[in-house]
């Protein structure tokens, strides 16, 4: 039997020392309890027309951990029309004003046109330095949409990570996160100035709450290329995707489209990697299909836990 490890307020202590904004949030404490020798993880297959395959087998998919098979598949199942928790997130940073309006106009038209008032909610939250949550958790798509409009551009440093590890643990904490389709629609050019959390904190609570990133990369030449690669890891290592932000209103939709395709529809398989060590190091994934499956959405990897130094 599985030995299972209660993980609370991973960094977050000396965050809140640090950060007293954060002092002002949900203070609920947030215990997630996992078998510390398996890994959870939900992945999307699509065939050629962009369409969910949803019959795989498990003998048909073959996973790789550090490019060696998993020591045993603990489950494999198909989860289907899974009710959707979206959290929209607006930098409304110094660096974000020319986009500020774009940003604005492709979350509006995810909640207006996406978002299902019977099965799905969603928060808006907008951060520069600090973070505020506009609207908590709702299925009403005006008020959503409302809370977009007003948050409006504040001159100021980012605090990135902190932002999306506080959504996290905060917001998609709060939810049974395992019986719905998770994840952020994140507006930013991915500076962060500010934080006192890292790429990695951010990436791991969100995948501790399953769930996955999706942005829309604004394609600006006097853009850090640093930036770039921020937003690309965080959707990397989450199971998201970015999208250009300079599509034609079409092909926005057709974004908007695939997101809520890869929620939708996903299959969860847990498994024990052969050999996973408590040192905290990068463990890549790599999923396999069959041949009609064309694409596989899922996360590329995760950081094994660490065990604190025994102080004396």
């Amino acid at each position: 039997m599985p030995q299972h490890l209660a993980i609370s307020g991973l960094c977050l202590g000396g965050l809140l020392l640090l950060h007293p904004y954060l002092q002002s949030q949900n203070s609920r404490t947030y215990d997630l309890k996992v078998a510390v020798d398996e890994v959870e993880i939900t992945f999307h297959a699509g065939d050629i027309h962009g369409l969910p395959v949803s019959d795989l087998r498990q003998d048909e998919v073959r996973l790789l951990d550090n490019e060696r098979p998993p020591r045993r598949i603990v489950l494999f199942e198909l989860l289907r029309d899974l009710p959707i928790r979206a959290g929209i997130m607006l930098d409304t940073s110094a660096s974000m004003d020319q986009h500020h309006q774009a940003n604005q106009a492709i979350a509006s038209a995810y909640i207006q046109h996406f978002l299902n008032p019977r099965t799905d909610s969603a928060f808006v939250m907008s951060f520069g330095q600090r973070f505020q949550v506009r609207e908590p958790w709702s299925n009403h798509q005006d008020a959503l949409t409302a809370a977009i409009q007003k948050s409006g551009f504040l001159p100021s440093t980012t605090a990135l990570f902190d932002a999306i590890y506080a959504a996290c643990r905060y917001q998609f904490g709060k939810l049974d996160h395992a019986s719905s389709g998770n994840f952020i629609l994140l507006f930013t050019d991915g500076e962060d100035d500010a934080s006192f959390l890292s790429l990695e904190d951010a990436a791991n609570m969100c995948q501790h709450t399953n769930t996955a990133i999706y942005t829309f990369r604004q394609d600006d030449q006097h853009g850090d290329p640093e930036g770039l690669r921020t937003i690309a890891r965080l959707a990397s290592l989450t199971g998201g995707h970015v999208f250009p932000a300079d599509d034609s209103p079409q092909e926005m939709e057709e974004d908007l489209k695939i997101i809520q395709a890869n929620l939708r529809n996903q299959y969860r398989l847990v498994y024990n990697p052969a050999d996973l060590k408590r040192d905290g190091a990068f463990h890549r994934i790599v999923l396999l299909p069959p041949d009609r499956v064309a694409t596989v959405q899922t996360r590329s990897g995760y950081y094994a836990p660490k065990d604190k130094p025994v102080t004396r």
